[in-house]
């Protein structure tokens, strides 16, 4: 049971960049041992108001109150120093150093002039048993999974004896498992008297979690509403202001020829061990073919094999009837590949170049971008306006670098590009990772369409709900190989048995 007396309140903050008003006279309150959810669209203005918290921004208008009394949180220092922990969405650990020295680092006990290496993983050991945290204080940060990382991270600010965390799309990088243990982990911390602030776009995870929900959009706070109640459709109407389909409305599929052939393909990791271990597939021109799989059984790497970015070491892929096993990534662009990567800022986006030239990135050199080797910037602006505004890309203009925009609007860019160059096959990895309820449903319309005007559409995701909503097919990946091919009648339960190696009866397509 929470107390009622707010542990922290943020007044009226407000907070502008350049042609942006990100909060708009903002108020939240976060209450002793309760879980509050912050929830809103990508670019709603959630992340700068809790960046704001930890004193990474300053507003230009409010105040922030712990326990009643004005607090000055003037950097992240200030923060930890007022018992406030960020857990970021992008980790900031150092992969060669270990759980301890991670955890310890900056605040590491000592031997006189050395560090006491047995003193720090002792005192983590004992803070991971007190949360019931199952981690080992000397593995290194580079050898464990992503999930064991994002509890270092919690660690961490426990370890600076927070007592309000907030944390930032916790679940982004998260397999569906590994955010049932983050729950878990959340409910010990929050009867052992903890308060946490939960930022989110999922509606299923916030009615899970929290105590209570305050939705933002376009900067201005909707409500706060408690989770008794609550529904996702009444959530997703207050963050977009409209009504949302939360499942993807198709007619049956009406497969035609194969468009993309795998067959019995072997690739290597980085490491030179086998990753992909004999796969052999067939996509059809007018049908979504998902690939589902716990993250790290071989998805990354058959999808780099079968955008040319990485060599099978056997087997045979073709494109359109074409053998394209050896070819180049360009060679695979030209022959009508459309590539929707699962990792935007590494293979996705120029960070540093704009939003026009990174819509262009594979057709610059082109008409109607080029002529006799000149290339015409004014034509690339205005096709960039025309994308921007029909992929509905908030929080820049055509000459506004990508660094800028939020990771949803990002991901639209990238969605825009390859679906503009009309592919004959669309490989989409993660295509909705990192995005809002509004985003997902525009992101679901279009590889429906693309199915629906005789595209071959392949599917790589970790969201079982996704996979469920969108496939025709699904095949089902276990350490390198195809586990499985089930219709779209399966259950969730019965996919999730086949992800994890378990045994169940093999469906049909």
């Amino acid at each position: 049971m929470t107390d009622e007396t707010p542990v922290l309140e943020l007044r009226n903050i407000t907070k502008r960049f350049p042609g942006v008003l990100a909060n708009d006279s903002v108020d939240f309150d976060l209450r002793k041992g309760e879980v509050h959810a912050l929830l809103g669209e990508n670019g709603a203005g959630k992340s700068t108001l809790m960046n704001i918290l930890y004193g990474l921004y300053s507003p230009d208008e409010g105040q922030v109150l712990l326990n009643g009394k004005p607090a000055d949180i003037s950097s992240p220092h200030a923060a930890i120093a007022a018992g406030i922990g960020m857990v970021h969405q992008h980790f900031m650990l150092i992969p060669v150093m270990t759980v301890a020295e991670n955890i310890v680092l900056a605040s590491e006990p000592k031997k006189g002039v050395l560090l006491d290496t047995a003193g720090a993983e002792r005192r983590v050991r004992e803070l991971a048993e007190r949360f019931k945290f199952h981690i080992d204080p000397r593995a290194k940060i580079e050898d464990i999974t992503v999930g064991q990382q994002q509890r270092v991270e919690i660690l961490k600010a426990l370890y600076r004896d927070a007592d309000i965390l907030i944390l930032d799309e916790p679940t982004a990088v998260l397999t569906p498992q590994e955010a049932v243990e983050l729950f878990e982990i959340l409910k010990e911390l929050v009867a052992q008297g903890m308060s946490v602030i939960f930022i989110s776009h999922k509606l299923n995870e916030v009615l899970d979690i929290a105590d209570r929900i305050t939705v933002l959009r376009r900067g201005k706070k909707v409500d706060t509403i408690p989770r008794e109640g609550a529904t996702e459709a009444g959530l997703a109407r207050m963050m977009v202001g409209r009504d949302v389909l939360l499942r993807v409305d198709k007619k049956a599929s009406q497969p035609a020829e194969t468009l993309l052939h795998v067959d019995n393909v072997h690739v290597h990791d980085d490491r030179g061990l086998e990753a992909v271990r004999g796969v052999s597939f067939d996509v059809r021109a007018g049908e979504i073919v998902a690939i589902a799989g716990v993250d790290g059984n071989g998805q990354t790497e058959l999808i780099d094999a079968l955008t040319g970015l990485r060599k099978p070491s056997e087997g045979t892929i073709e494109v359109g009837g074409r053998d394209m096993t050896h070819a180049s990534a360009h060679a695979f662009l030209q022959e009508g590949l459309g590539h929707i990567p699962e990792d935007r800022h590494r293979r996705g986006l120029v960070l540093d170049m704009s939003l026009a030239e990174n819509l262009v990135l594979h057709d610059y050199a082109k008409p109607p971008y080029a002529k006799r080797g000149f290339i015409n910037p004014k034509k690339i602006v205005a096709s960039a306006r025309g994308l921007l505004q029909e992929f509905d890309v908030r929080g820049g203009s055509a000459q506004t670098p990508a660094s800028a925009l939020s990771g949803g609007n990002q991901q639209k860019v990238v969605i825009a590009r390859e679906v503009h160059r009309d592919p004959r096959v669309l490989i989409a990895a993660q295509p909705t990772r990192g995005l809002d309820v509004g985003a997902i449903e525009f992101v679901h319309r279009r590889l429906v369409e693309q199915r629906d005007a005789g595209k071959a559409v392949l599917l790589v995701s970790l969201e079982l709900e996704e996979v469920l909503s969108l496939a025709d097919r699904i095949l089902v990946i276990y350490e390198g190989a195809i586990a499985g091919e089930y219709g779209p009648d399966v259950t969730e339960e019965e996919l999730g048995i086949a992800m994890t190696g378990g045994r169940s009866r093999e469906g049909v397509a």
